[in-house]
Parts: C-alpha cells; sequence; structure tokens
C-alpha cells in the first residue's frame, strides 16, 4: 500500500515538474515569445531596454528548434515591424521594419528616403516631441501607402546625394531601421531569406531607461518607463 502511494506521488511531482515546462516551450514554439530591443536602430518606435512579445503564430508554424516552415498562413506586410534571424548569423535576432517583398524593387535615396517599385514613401516633417533636450535629429511621418509611421533622421531625408537600388530575389524580404542615420540594416548586408522570419513585434510589455548593475538582463525597477507599458508597436 505505502509502495503505491510513494510511485503515485513520484509521478504527480514528475508531472508538476514537467507541465510547466512544456506549457513555456508550446508558448514560446508556437504563440509568441519575448525580446529585449539592444540598440536604437528603431528609435524613435522602439527604445533600448523595450521588452516586446513577438507574435510567432502570426505567420505560420515552423518546426520546432528549425528553420523549416510546417504550414504558412500569411506573409508579412510591408511596414510591419518584424523580428527575424541575422542572415549573417542566424545565432543573432534583429528587429527591423519591413520595407521590400519578394520581387520589389527598393530604390532608396538620399540617407534614406524610399521609393517601392517606383512609389514613393513620402515623409511629412514634424516637430520634435521625442528628446525636447536634443535637437540634433529630425522627425518625419513616413506613409507607406498602407501605414503611417515615425521615422528620424540627421538631416533631411534628401541632403545625401546617393542613390541604392535593391531588387529583392524571390523568398527574400528587405528591411530597414526607423532610425534611418543609425542603423546597420539591409542597406549594409542585403536580404533576409523567408526562413529566418520569427514574426511581427506586437506590444511592448516592459521597458526601462537602464538595467540592474548586478544582473544586467533585468531592468532597474526605479528606471521603469511607465508610460511604454503595453504601448503596441508600429
Amino acid at each position: 500500500m505505502s509502495q503505491k502511494s510513494l510511485k503515485g506521488t513520484w509521478s504527480q511531482a514528475i508531472g508538476t515538474f514537467l507541465l510547466p515546462i512544456f506549457i513555456v516551450f508550446f508558448i514560446r514554439w508556437l504563440l509568441v515569445e519575448p525580446f529585449v530591443i539592444p540598440s536604437g536602430s528603431m528609435i524613435p518606435n522602439l527604445l533600448v531596454h523595450d521588452h516586446i512579445l513577438v507574435k510567432k503564430y502570426s505567420l505560420g508554424i515552423k518546426v520546432p528548434f528549425s528553420d523549416h516552415w510546417i504550414v504558412r498562413w500569411r506573409r508579412p506586410q510591408a511596414g510591419e515591424i518584424v523580428v527575424f534571424k541575422f542572415p549573417e548569423n542566424p545565432d543573432i535576432f534583429y528587429i527591423k521594419r519591413l520595407i521590400g517583398l519578394p520581387g520589389d524593387e527598393v530604390s532608396i535615396k538620399g540617407n534614406g528616403q524610399i521609393f517601392v517599385n517606383g512609389k514613393e514613401w513620402t515623409l511629412k516633417s514634424i516637430p520634435n516631441e521625442f528628446d525636447k533636450l536634443d535637437d540634433t535629429f529630425k522627425y518625419f511621418i513616413e506613409n507607406s501607402g498602407r501605414e503611417t509611421h515615425t521615422v528620424r533622421f540627421y538631416d533631411l531625408p534628401n541632403s545625401i546625394d546617393t542613390h541604392q537600388l535593391v531588387k529583392v530575389p524571390p523568398g527574400h524580404y528587405f528591411f530597414m531601421g526607423d532610425n534611418r542615420d543609425q542603423s546597420s540594416d539591409g542597406r549594409v548586408w542585403g536580404t533576409v531569406p523567408e526562413k529566418y522570419l520569427v514574426g511581427p513585434a506586437s506590444v511592448i510589455w516592459l521597458s526601462c531607461e537602464n538595467t540592474l548593475t548586478s544582473v544586467s538582463y533585468l531592468c532597474d525597477p526605479l528606471e521603469i518607463r511607465w508610460k511604454r507599458l503595453f504601448k503596441s508597436v508600429q
């Protein structure tokens, strides 16, 4: 009688231990996964130490621990902010705004003004409401024709007389940062294979100015950016 009771206790203990692990694995594999913004390439829309959730289910389902799609329900749309594996080192994750879809021709004028298949992503100047103590940058509302978002430049977008043309290959995507003059993106390292897409960013669930000195990956509770909590990523 006591042996049966002991076996029952062990099986229950193992089940209790494994069930939460399975639930966490299932959520991160199929539904959402948390990421932390490490750089300023997406300022002003994403700041360093923003903690975001990425909708992995949005694009489809992958085989666990691989880059192979089991099923796809949709392509990401131009203008979405997407997390992906860095093509030159797939162990590193990047986050940028999607500019060019497979087959698109992207023309980049000046230091970041965009034309996709000949159609301009228009820019409308706006006042600096992001850092009133620093007038170094200029801010614009960029309109892709499908959605609008904010971008920033050191100077006016056409102030640099350069022109770059990117033809996005089949099965690839072209990304750029919203902080146009401070972003290492597709203009430097090219396009991203479809297999490396993770999912679109959804919401900022935590944000802070600095992390703890003793534990660098944890937010300092005294420096939480309260106004950014549960803000949608756009």
